[in-house]
């Protein structure tokens, strides 16, 4: 009712204690509000402070009936001598408290409503000059700072204006730049480039960006933020205190009512998801905060590095990740991930914690704690109430990306914890369904989630009960994206409600065969019975008119005093470096990981990979067809009973009829896959069309290839019968020419030189070549075929095997000899080593490695010696032979390294091979070439030839 009733916020202020021992104060309240309520027993003693009183207020007196001091004389005498309204007496008679208080409602409802007199707390400082009152704001450094920050957010009117003039290195430049650097890690958007290129295409463009950035000269705004960060100790605080509270105000005036519509779209009109959308970018392109400036800092300094180590705009950038360090060390939040661009500025933040570690002296024990969830869970209000830190609060999509604050431990509880400073991690709330549905990728939060719980010592999943689902989806992925990196090193304690992950867990691990891990558990330490907690909300209702729920921070008082324990065990005794050095290594494996976490959970990534290995299977029984029957097709023009582009004509027809059947057997299979009704096939229904369009494309790549490999056959026959023909008549047309010469000679009476006898010849070699009409076979790079092959071989494995797979450049593997590294054995085999020794393990791994390298090799052999061009299918089916024997033999089961490390020797080393086989098929069919070869000999015979004629005559 009070909430439906009072919109305008109200501020209640109680004066504590004796108001005759506080009469300045008190004379203040009388100046700056609505109304006094005075709630006296002992009228003539209390109420003397009244007297010569001039206030601006309504004074209402508040007294009990029922004491034996009350008197009505002395009530009335009081109300007349200090001029009191006698409709502002509130008498408390009879009556229960409940009702009494419905009563006090009722007055300072109509004491708002009437009320005009509405003051500013800047109003309310000037009030408090007039009586001493001593003002916080009122001191020098305050003041000085809050005028610089004044001078950089006064003119601010379009706040997307002044991002792009003020802060321009943080805009579409900074976000290409992560792409990129995703994409040098992920390589999705290479197609048929070839592998090396393509890397260096992206190096390329990341210095013409970093260029362009560097292009930017500092901006106004920027240089009177670095002077005010520059700034002794409490001025600094001050500063940066004002910039917040200014960037607040602004903020609120900006994204109140984006806000506002969001929150309705998203409860209501949840079908609108376009809408949702467009509005999810007004508000991360409106919103303006201390991040922001941060932010920009980051990526001056970054830019600066990309520059020579002497170059004066990178020495004028040194100082930078100072300031922001002792900004942590002071107790602000610096950005960790940078959620616009879902990117974290390691150099940056490489160089920040760096000096934190300097600064502190190299005492910089730390323990960290995350909390996580969907948004508007209240993950900031949980951190601040626990922790008295002041991560942004506000309803919507306020944090991006993930922040990190310090908090200093006392000396009493440093010996507990064993650590220096507790390390507090904020994230942004997960993006609400209809938004991941619509982007149609989850990569951003799971990237996201794998990365902060990776970091943590301890992780808060915040969980309210309409959104456990998206928590339990995110949490699955985290969990098979851990199972999947080489190292994870931290085992995280969590503390959540969960249930049902052990199912997930076990799928995930039998995906990626570590049959080692079987339980949510083995990944992530949570005993429900001890890390699972009730917090009831914040409000009774909705604020900001609610009142607070009391029972909010007894709860999380009780959570913290567990939480606090959970630290007490963990002492990791890992410093600010070991920090930094963990957070660059599980970044790295976050970008190489470029399959799971497209996935909303691991059922739908098992699905997922189920299907991929189905179609697989069916896409290489096609090509294998194809295949052979291509070898019979060659075998029909060697003697052809016709016209061999009749032959051609007719061969086209067969294999266009035989593709056809292929690829309706691929969707035929498809359609019965999908009818199943086990191995959650129901997951993957959404990716039907594109393994439908899959089949297409396979029929018209092969359908090209097809085309070319026969064209190409016919071009080589014609090619060689005109070649033969050439040769059959070249001693003939030779001898026609020498008799031109000869003749020509004698008319001019000339003699022909060598020379000039060379250059005749050279315009009749031209002129015979002419008459070979052959367009030549295209060179295929083999390495390339090999390497987008293997990609797709291994397109479902975890961040380490593509970043073998990018790291490595597959010209240059297989050339030594292969070999097994015995380091990591132990991890490998699990409990198994503690029965046979590692070298034991090592020898056996090896014997298997080198027999399927024979294997492997014997096949290469077979191939060359057959004299045959070069076809796709052969790397293929030496990826098939490698998994086969793999998967017969159980001791390289769980070896990722192993098995990559093999496929990328074999690869190397088939195609350097193949690739010659294929240069030397196009050399020996090459009709031009063909006759090249004999080119001295006949400009041997051509001489001679003239010089016998000429002798002759």
């Amino acid at each position: 009712m009070w909430e439906q009733k009072h919109r305008h916020p109200v501020v209640v202020a109680n004066l504590r204690g004796d108001i005759r021992s506080f009469e300045t104060q008190f004379s203040f309240l009388c100046q700056t509000s609505a109304a006094v309520y005075i709630f006296t027993d002992d009228f003539e003693a209390d109420l003397k402070v009244l007297e010569g009183k001039v206030t601006k207020t309504e004074l209402f007196l508040v007294v009990n009936s029922q004491k034996k001091t009350f008197r009505v004389d002395t009530l009335k005498k009081i109300i007349t001598n200090y001029r009191i309204n006698p409709t502002n007496v509130i008498v408390k008679k009879k009556q229960n408290d409940a009702e009494f208080v419905k009563t006090l409602q009722s007055s300072v409802g109509d004491i708002i409503e009437k009320s005009k007199n509405r003051l500013t707390i800047e109003n309310m400082a000037d009030v408090a000059h007039q009586f001493g009152i001593l003002v916080d704001e009122d001191g020098d450094e305050c003041q000085n700072a809050r005028k610089m920050a004044d001078e950089i957010t006064s003119n601010i009117t379009d706040t997307i204006k002044f991002k792009d003039k003020q802060l321009p290195l943080q805009g579409q430049v900074w976000k290409e730049l992560s792409q990129l650097e995703k994409e040098r890690c992920r390589l999705r958007k290479q197609g048929d480039q070839d592998i090396e290129h393509y890397k260096r295409s992206l190096k390329k463009k990341e210095k013409e960006l970093r260029e362009k950035q560097n292009t930017f000269d500092m901006s106004d705004s920027m240089t009177s933020f670095i002077l005010g960060m520059s700034k002794s100790g409490p001025e600094r605080s001050y500063f940066l205190k004002w910039m917040r509270i200014n960037l607040d105000n602004l903020s609120r005036q900006n994204l109140s009512s984006l806000r506002d519509q969001y929150k309705d779209l998203c409860q209501h009109s949840q079908e609108k998801k376009y809408d949702i959308k467009d509005l999810d970018k007004q508000l991360s392109d409106c919103s303006l905060g201390l991040e922001h400036f941060l932010r920009e800092l980051g990526q001056l300094y970054e830019a600066a590095c990309s520059l020579p180590e002497d170059s004066p705009q990178r020495k004028q950038m040194e100082h930078l990740p100072g300031l922001c360090a002792q900004m942590l060390l002071d107790g602000f939040p610096i950005e960790l991930v940078d959620g616009d661009a879902s990117n974290i500025p390691l150099k940056w933040i490489s160089a920040v914690l760096t000096q934190l570690h300097t600064l502190v002296k190299s005492n910089s024990k730390i323990q960290v704690v995350t909390v996580l969830g969907v948004q508007s869970t209240g993950k900031s209000t949980l951190l601040n109430t626990m922790f008295g830190v002041q991560f942004a609060v506000s309803s919507g999509r306020c944090t991006r990306g993930a922040f990190m604050q310090l908090i200093k431990v006392n000396k009493d509880l440093k010996e507990e914890l064993k650590c220096d400073f507790i390390m507090v991690i904020d994230t942004e709330g997960l993006k609400s369904p209809e938004l991941a549905q619509l982007d149609d990728s989850h990569e951003h939060d799971n990237e996201l989630a794998t990365l902060v719980i990776g970091l943590s010592d301890v992780t808060i999943i915040n969980i309210a009960m309409e959104n456990n689902t998206e928590m339990k989806d995110i949490l699955q992925i985290v969990v098979h994206a851990f199972i999947r990196m080489k190292e994870v090193g931290k085992k995280p304690i969590c503390h959540f409600l969960l249930e049902q992950l052990n199912e997930m867990t076990q799928a995930a691990a039998r995906m990626e065969k570590k049959e080692n891990i079987t339980k949510f558990t083995d990944v992530m330490d949570y005993d429900p019975d001890t890390s699972s907690y009730y917090i009831p909300g914040l409000w009774h209702g909705t604020p900001p008119m609610a009142p607070v729920n009391v029972g909010y921070s007894e709860a999380v008082y009780d959570f913290k005093k567990s939480l606090m324990q959970d630290l007490i065990k963990c002492q990791s005794n890992d410093d600010m470096t070991h920090f930094l050095k963990w957070t660059q290594s599980l970044w790295e494996a976050v970008k190489f990981e470029k399959f799971i976490f497209s996935f909303r959970n691991s059922l739908v990534a098992v699905a997922y990979s189920r299907l991929c290995s189905e179609y697989n299977g069916w896409e290489w029984t096609f090509q294998k067809e194809m295949y052979t029957w291509m070898v019979g097709a060659e075998l029909k023009y060697q003697h052809p009973q016709r016209s061999i582009r009749d032959v051609l004509q007719d061969l086209m027809i067969e294999a266009s009829m035989k593709m056809s059947l292929g690829e309706k057997e691929i969707q035929d299979n498809l359609v019965k896959y999908f009818e199943k009704q086990d191995g959650h096939v129901n997951l993957v229904e959404k990716y039907k069309e594109d393994f439908m369009s899959s089949a297409k494309t396979l029929r018209r790549e092969t359908e090209n290839t097809v085309k070319n490999k026969l064209h190409g056959a016919v071009e080589i026959k014609e090619g060689m019968t005109e070649l033969n023909k050439i040769k059959s008549s070249q001693t003939s047309t030779m001898e026609n020419k020498v008799l031109t010469l000869l003749q020509n000679c004698k008319k001019k009476e000339s003699v022909l030189s060598d020379a000039a006898l060379s250059e005749e010849f050279e315009n009749m070699w031209k002129e015979t070549l002419s008459e070979i009409y052959f367009k030549g076979l295209p060179r295929r790079d083999v390495a390339q075929d090999a390497f987008l092959m293997l990609n797709g071989n291994l397109s479902t494995r975890g961040g380490h095997v593509n970043s073998m797979l990018v790291g490595n450049n597959l010209v240059d593997c297989g050339k030594r000899e292969f070999s097994v590294e015995s380091e990591g054995l132990g991890k490998i085999f699990g409990g198994l080593v503690k029965h046979w020794d590692t070298n034991h393990y090592r020898k056996k791994l090896l014997e298997l490695c080198d027999d399927i390298i024979a294997q492997c090799q014997l096949f290469i052999t077979q191939k060359v010696e057959s004299k045959t061009d070069y076809h796709d299918t052969y790397i293929k089916e030496l990826l098939n032979k490698i998994d086969e024997t793999l998967e017969q033999h159980k001791i390289v089961k769980n070896s990722e390294e192993c098995e990559v490390s093999l496929k990328l020797h074999i690869c190397g080393r088939a195609a350097r091979e193949f690739q010659k086989m294929h240069d030397d098929f196009i050399e020996v069919n090459d009709p031009r070439k063909c006759l090249e070869q004999s080119k001295s000999k006949y400009l041997t015979e051509f001489r001679d030839l003239f010089h016998n004629r000429d002798q002759c005559l």
